[in-house]
């Protein structure tokens, strides 16, 4: 049966990947950017492009409004928006540190909190956020990051353990280095290096996080609850 599915996020990278996959297993998808535009890659799919910046209360506000309007109530949410402003501790500013948290961690506790809303109602639910390897392992120059990236574990395992009991399901999916935009502006001796410490060798596809996010919101998902699931090709074992 479709489901009204909400990506943020989903104009660009890893949630493109995952609008898609939504999209093309029969779902109603909704994507939020700050742009509000549909990309190319989504133009054959019924896809529904919300412009929001989850900075702004009033924007997720009007952005869920809008989606429930067209698709309904929001049946799935991945949680993917987010932003880096990288650098070493004493060269970060406090709106460096405080900008990123906001958005990564800030902005998702908002579209979370305003989607569990109706699921509450409707007494189900499934909730993915979208972490990073760099939010268990940590990294140099990205202090902000992962703090933002580490939040949204405990803030996932405490709202599975307070929604559970509406048969809502709330699951973070860590990737590691993955081949997008972001990563495709690092230098080749930087990928070299990345590359080395993953076992199996190589970058992830933004499709590999697709797939994952998809599984985690699926019937064949319905017992998994509090869990975070890496996709990083081993970087973060241990972690």
């Amino acid at each position: 049966m479709s489901r009204s599915v909400l990506v943020t996020g989903g104009n660009r990278g890893i949630g493109l990947a995952i609008a898609q996959a939504f999209a093309e297993a029969g779902d109603k998808v909704a994507i939020t950017s700050r742009s509000g535009e549909v990309p190319a890659e989504l133009a054959k799919y019924d896809v529904l492009a919300v412009r929001c910046d989850v900075n702004d209360s009033a924007q997720v506000d009007a952005a869920f409004t809008e989606i429930e309007g067209k698709h309904g109530a929001v049946e799935v949410l991945v949680a993917n928006a987010g932003i880096t402003k990288d650098t070493l501790l004493l060269r970060m500013s406090e709106q460096d540190f405080t900008s990123v948290l906001d958005t990564n961690l800030t902005g998702t506790f908002r579209v979370v909190k305003r989607a569990s809303a109706k699921m509450l109602r409707a007494r189900k639910g499934r909730i993915v956020l979208i972490s990073s390897v760099v939010g268990l392992a940590g990294s140099p120059g990205q202090a902000n990051y992962a703090a933002s990236k580490a939040g949204l574990v405990g803030f996932a395992r405490s709202l599975a353990r307070e929604l559970g009991s509406r048969n809502i399901t709330v699951n973070v999916v860590a990737p590691g280095f993955v081949d997008t935009d972001m990563t495709a502006v690092l230098s080749e001796e930087r990928r070299k290096e990345i590359v080395a410490g993953v076992p199996l060798g190589r970058y992830a596809t933004p499709s590999e996080i697709a797939s994952t996010t998809r599984f985690l919101a699926s019937d064949e998902a319905a017992y998994i609850t509090g869990a975070v699931i890496p996709v990083d090709g081993g970087l973060g074992m241990g972690h």
